[in-house]
């Protein structure tokens, strides 16, 4: 089984404009084949599908699409989403559940946020060939977007092991584990900008592959992070962007991204493979000239958690073999 990973997704603002005049596949340009190769397709949406909705006060970025963006993701054929993240509320909790209730009519399953406490915690689940993969998500972003026993929101965890919320969060996986065949764990956590990860969060990530699961899939910092394998399971500690209208950092690079496509054998993670991508004209298209320098940049990334990645021409992708790095 093949489960393709992509980081922040946001189509509104300037690529919204843009998609109501173009097909819905226009927002991933040539990575349409990669993506749609997936058994299992996977990001975190930064944007809330509704037509209505007023600005949440006090925040200075505000992201919708019109509710006809969702088939761009169906024809990208995305099948887990995060709606753990700091953009979910931007409309106020009314268009929140307006988007959450047409990614569910649509059959896209969605994890992190929802009408209550309860909601948000659950998990989204989904069946490939036998083989059940089940996702919990939370943010550690906007902690006044917390969801109540009663009220809309996402699911707020610290990330801290000392605090309830987080350990709540291991015990979920240790019990999804006994559920589900493969489990993984979506996390916006941390600030925009940095490739160093902060000791917090591997601190965090090891005790969830301790507890079970099998792959973290970080998101928010608006660039790449390195990948670190432990335990034989893939730490994706900062996924980027995927595709958006944000201006460019000349030195982050916020720009470029990749396709994490994870391979398994069964439900256990085998190997997996990073292909270069970058953001041009309000679109996600795979890297061109660049694409060896940017992966030569991810080696080190990865080298500095310990993980070994190689440049693989002839596919165009870095490869880490996930068995070499287990115990």
């Amino acid at each position: 089984m093949e489960i393709a990973f992509v980081g922040d997704v946001m189509l509104g603002r300037l690529v919204a404009e843009e998609l109501r005049r173009r097909p819905p596949e226009f927002p991933w340009g040539d990575t349409l084949p990669l993506l749609r190769g997936a058994d299992v397709l996977v990001g975190n949406l930064e944007f809330v599908l509704a037509r209505d909705g007023r600005p949440w006060p006090g925040k200075v970025f505000h992201f919708r699409a019109d509710p006809e963006a969702v088939a761009c993701l169906e024809a990208a054929g995305f099948d887990l989403v995060s709606v753990a993240n700091n953009h979910v509320l931007d409309f106020g909790a009314d268009a929140a559940l307006e988007s959450l209730g047409i990614l569910e009519a649509r059959g896209i399953r969605f994890a992190g946020a929802g009408p209550d406490a309860a909601s948000a915690r659950r998990p989204a689940v989904i069946d490939r060939d036998g083989v059940t993969v089940a996702m919990l998500a939370f943010t550690d972003n906007e902690p006044g977007w917390e969801a109540g026993a009663d009220s809309a929101g996402v699911r707020h965890v610290p990330v801290d092991l000392g605090d309830s919320r987080a350990t709540a969060v291991v015990d979920d996986v240790r019990e999804l584990r006994e559920a589900a065949d493969l489990v993984v764990v979506s996390a916006h956590w941390g600030g925009n900008w940095g490739v160093d990860v902060p000791t917090s969060h591997r601190r965090f990530a090891h005790a969830l592959v301790d507890a079970g699961a099998d792959v973290v899939f970080g998101h928010s910092p608006h660039i790449v992070r390195g990948v670190e394998v432990y335990r034989g399971r893939p730490i994706l500690y900062g996924a980027g962007d995927f595709v958006d209208d944000y201006a460019v950092d000349p030195v982050e690079r916020n720009d470029r991204a990749f396709v994490f496509r994870l391979r398994t054998d069964g439900p256990v993670p085998a190997r997996l493979f990073l292909h270069p991508t970058e953001i041009v004209g309000f679109q996600a298209r795979m890297a061109g000239r660049d694409a060896p320098e940017f992966a030569q940049e991810m080696t080190r990334r990865c080298a500095a958690l310990g993980t070994r990645a190689v440049w693989d021409e002839g596919h165009r992708c870095l490869t880490i073999d996930l068995v070499d790095h287990a115990e």
